[in-house]
């Protein structure tokens, strides 16, 4: 697969699993609040993480010359908190609609910024800003 093309998919991912995430943290339960005549934010857990997604996605589209770095930051940062997090809960997991709808989605989001990562790693010139032909020198386009 080509440098665009792969980068492409990723943003795709990215705008995907934070709508995902939107819909699952922010939409379902005050929605389920609702027809339960619920507080609608009883069972919202709140985050910024879909922002930061999107801002990724969008970052690695336009490949401005922080991309490489801010991606290198949230995939760490990403891949760190949801393995403490997957530890945590999987030595007394809780199965309910909600630990099970935050599970499923951080499976997703780990996949994507493994992914993110391995191509930081496994081909770093591919984050280069588009045209600069020096940063990708010795690397596949």
């Amino acid at each position: 697969m080509d440098r665009r093309r792969w980068l492409d998919f990723l943003a795709h991912l990215l705008f995907v699993v934070a709508a995902w995430t939107i819909f699952i943290k922010y939409l379902f339960p005050p929605g389920y609040a609702w027809f339960r005549g619920e507080p609608l934010t009883r069972h919202v857990y709140w985050d910024l993480w879909p922002v930061a997604h999107i801002g990724l996605g969008w970052a690695l589209l336009t490949r401005p010359p922080w991309t490489r770095g801010l991606a290198l930051v949230i995939s760490v940062a990403e891949i760190a908190i949801i393995v403490a997090l997957f530890v945590d809960f999987l030595t007394d997991p809780e199965w309910t609609i909600w630990r099970t709808n935050w599970f499923v989605n951080k499976v997703f989001v780990l996949g994507a910024f493994i992914l993110i990562l391995a191509t930081i790693l496994l081909r770093p010139g591919w984050l280069a800003r588009a045209g600069d032909t020096n940063a990708c020198r010795g690397v596949d386009p």
